[in-house]
């Protein structure tokens, strides 16, 4: 079969990518190696999410005092946790298979595999297109420590795919991953233990934001063992994992139920057969251009698989550059101005230059900060802790970073990503008209901080 268009990955920034090339008129072939909606829908981003819902109400119940509610009693039910979650995530996949099927685009399920730079065969059939896209995304990675590939280590997947709430839960990794789960699963009673190889968590992230967090998440009672390096997993005679890591020159161990392995993600790339296609990559993924185009002039890759930055939203746009460039649109897109969440109790998101990267790059910066305990809707929400810190250009003023903890951080930072998109200045922020009592707010009083 012949198509304009074939693309290699059923994730967001595959399945997006069909339906914005099909509404363009083309005739698109999908190739789906796993299920609808890739790890994003089926075990990432939408299933946590499910489960940083229902820690939400968890814990609202478990603080309800607060609110003048008396005498509340609840167990959590984690059958129900499980199939409000599946429910969720198949309801989604449904609707994407619909938008799919009624966009005209071919789904071919099996795994793609090139025969030469213009087909690749899925099973016994084999596939041709003018354009290829490789939108495969990626898989966890793990330690390269005895006793990290037993099988009662678990990964982003496994952990969903448990039926019981663990009595004691390690989780090697403090980035955004391991992070959520154990703000999930402490809400829900696990004891939790996180072991970072860093100085600070979620280390991508500003380091005020990042010590914040941790204050924030050790108040809860997660344990945050950081500056660690795991050396072994084991599991001693009584069937307890023994998770022995290497601090300060001295080495000590934590005994657990469960643990948990999240130390980030590589590119799915074996197995393509990219050599017969003629197309560069490693293990660290495939190299593009700032057009997603690979060494081979009509074959991009967009998303984890080319390692620029893991994130689904990321794949969508990088789909919509690659087809722009397949069609010689050209467009605005800015890929060095991305939101970026993490949905912890409290939330933090980020967008644009942290402190550290400025020094890095010589900027000269003026800085703003606001906390949400001065902001009267986070106090009357009963979410008070909360900081929001703004990075303008010394020279220019124009904003260049945004780093926040707090209620509706992804929110409040999307509304930043906007300010920095339109290059608007401090000056601007400080005339534009915020909602009174919003959240928002803190962005507002962290702009009239800067001195």
């Amino acid at each position: 079969m012949d198509a304009d268009l074939l693309i290699i990955g059923a994730g967001p920034g595959g399945y997006e990518t069909a339906l914005l090339a099909a509404e363009r008129g083309k005739k698109v072939i999908l190739v789906n190696g796993g299920q609808l909606g890739g790890t994003c829908l089926n075990a990432g981003c939408i299933p946590t999410k499910c489960m940083v819902k229902d820690a939400a109400v968890v814990s609202m119940c478990r603080e309800h005092g607060e609110f003048g509610v008396s005498d509340v009693r609840f167990e959590v039910d984690f059958n129900r946790v499980i199939a409000r979650r599946a429910a969720v995530v198949g309801q989604l996949r449904e609707g994407i298979a619909g938008l799919l099927k009624k966009a005209g685009v071919t789904v071919v399920e099996g795994k793609a595999v090139f025969r030469n730079a213009n087909t690749v065969a899925v099973g016994e059939e084999e596939f041709s297109a003018r354009d290829i896209i490789i939108a495969t995304g990626s898989e966890s990675k793990s330690l390269p420590v005895p006793g990290a590939d037993a099988e009662w280590v678990l990964d982003s997947t496994g952990i969903l795919n448990l039926e019981y709430i663990p009595a004691h839960l390690v989780i090697v990794g403090g980035g955004v991953i391991g992070l959520e789960f154990a703000s999930v699963f402490r809400a829900f009673g696990s004891e939790v233990t996180v072991i970072e190889f860093m100085k600070n968590i979620a280390p991508t992230f500003d380091s005020d934001i990042s010590k914040r967090l941790k204050q924030a998440l050790s108040k809860r009672g997660v344990k945050i063992i950081t500056g660690a390096a795991v050396k072994r997993l084991e599991q001693n005679d009584e069937y307890q994992l023994v998770t022995t890591y290497e601090l300060k020159g001295k080495e000590e161990s934590v005994v657990s139920t469960d643990v948990m392995m999240a130390v980030g993600r590589r590119p799915n790339v074996d197995g393509l057969g990219l050599e017969a296609a003629g197309v560069d990559y490693s293990s660290r993924g495939i190299p593009i251009d700032d057009n997603m185009r690979t060494n081979v002039e009509h074959i991009y890759a967009i998303g984890d698989v080319n390692a620029r930055l893991m994130l689904a939203h990321v794949a969508s746009f990088q789909g919509q550059r690659a087809l722009n460039v397949i069609d010689g649109k050209s467009d605005s897109i800015r890929f060095d101005v991305v939101p970026a969440a993490l949905f912890t109790d409290p939330e933090c998101a980020m967008v644009g230059l942290t402190d550290e990267q400025c020094k890095e790059k010589g900027i000269p910066v003026k800085t703003g900060k606001s906390f949400f305990r001065a902001n009267g809707k986070a106090l009357a929400g009963g979410e008070s802790d909360g900081l929001c810190k703004l990075l303008f250009d010394a020279e220019t003023e124009e904003l260049l970073g945004a780093h926040i903890m707090g209620a509706e951080a992804a929110l409040l930072a999307q509304q930043c990503c906007d300010f920095i998109t339109a290059r608007r200045t401090l000056t601007d922020i400080k005339e534009t008209i915020f909602g009174h009592p919003t959240l928002s707010e803190v962005i507002l009083a962290a702009a009239h901080s800067v001195g």
